[in-house]
């Protein structure tokens, strides 16, 4: 990569990060975009960034499909496109807009993947039989994570970053900080709050070879630390722990992720009566349209219902 390519990329993410309080994921995403698509017209032809032309653009949009990726990851590396090209432009880096006006690719309406109620329940009965036959500190912290993600939505980089000091003397609300940077009020329920503060006790006890507390310092600020580089529990790490739970409480590994336990908490919220505006406001969207793709879960369930269960139907 060219040295001029890299200043122009440097430029565009540091002011996505200053001026709009990128998150760490939002700029790592935006960084492959952008190396990637650097190396598709290095390859092709040698160019630089600042002489990509909208035929670039659309081959490699082509490529993306050719390659098989998912309509909706063309759709986000495009978006990335934009408005580098678009920050480029605004700033006199480049005559012209080369991704103005240019088509996105068809994505459709994809509904979540869902977890029943009844899964739910035993996914969290499994994580509490794990803590009873082993008491280790780690299948308390995996119950701890499970029954807070599924009682509050959060996202799971919101989850596993979540500072122990958030916690305070027991009240039933916590607050995070998530996209954007803005901070939200989160309630919590009774019992993954007794479930989390069980798990601080434990945690903060545990010694090492030495005898000194693990976990418990002062300098430990996180509520599930690491000995990783980031000093606290990584999303993949939950992620392969959560799915090696769901096949003991038997189900299937490609049917559950930290996001489809946020997609439960919020489906079996507004089965179960609950405001639409409320749920918008614990999931932490900007826009209720985002919220809305819950709605449409239910609506298919209702469709499932009327026409598999009503007695016309036999």
């Amino acid at each position: 990569m060219s040295s001029n390519d890299q200043d122009l990329i440097d430029t565009f993410l540091e002011m996505i990060l200053t001026e709009r309080a990128a998150s760490l994921n939002t700029i790592q995403s935006y960084t492959r975009d952008l190396e990637q698509f650097r190396n598709f017209v290095s390859n092709k032809s040698g160019q630089i960034l600042n002489n990509v032309s909208r035929d670039d653009l659309r081959k490699y949009l082509t490529l993306l499909e050719k390659k098989g990726f998912a309509a909706s990851t063309a759709a986000r590396k495009l978006s990335c496109l934009r408005q580098f090209f678009k920050f480029l432009y605004a700033e006199g880096l480049r005559e012209d807009n080369p991704a103005l006006d240019l088509d996105s690719p068809n994505i459709g309406r994809s509904l979540p993947k869902l977890l029943s109620e009844k899964q739910v329940s035993s996914l969290l009965k499994t994580a509490d039989q794990n803590v009873k036959d082993n008491g280790h500190i780690n299948d308390l912290r995996l119950r701890a994570m499970i029954e807070l993600l599924y009682a509050t939505g959060l996202r799971v980089s919101e989850l596993v970053s979540l500072p122990r000091n958030v916690f305070r003397s027991g009240e039933p609300y916590i607050y995070v900080r998530g996209k954007g940077n803005k901070e939200r009020l989160v309630p919590l329920s009774q019992r993954s709050l007794d479930t989390v503060s069980q798990y601080i006790d434990v945690m903060t006890s545990v010694k090492d070879s030495k005898g000194q507390l693990k976990y418990g310092n002062k300098n430990n600020k996180w509520l599930f630390p690491s000995r990783g580089k980031l000093g606290h529990l990584t999303r993949h790490h939950f992620a392969q722990n959560l799915k090696t739970l769901g096949l003991q409480a038997g189900i299937a590994r490609e049917k559950l992720s930290p996001h489809v336990v946020r997609h439960a908490f919020a489906t079996h919220l507004l089965s179960n009566g609950a405001d639409l505006r409320a749920v918008q406001k614990m999931l932490g969207h900007s826009d209720i349209s985002t919220t809305q793709i819950y709605t449409h879960v239910l609506e298919e369930r209702l469709k499932s219902l009327v026409q598999n269960k009503h007695p016309l139907v036999r």
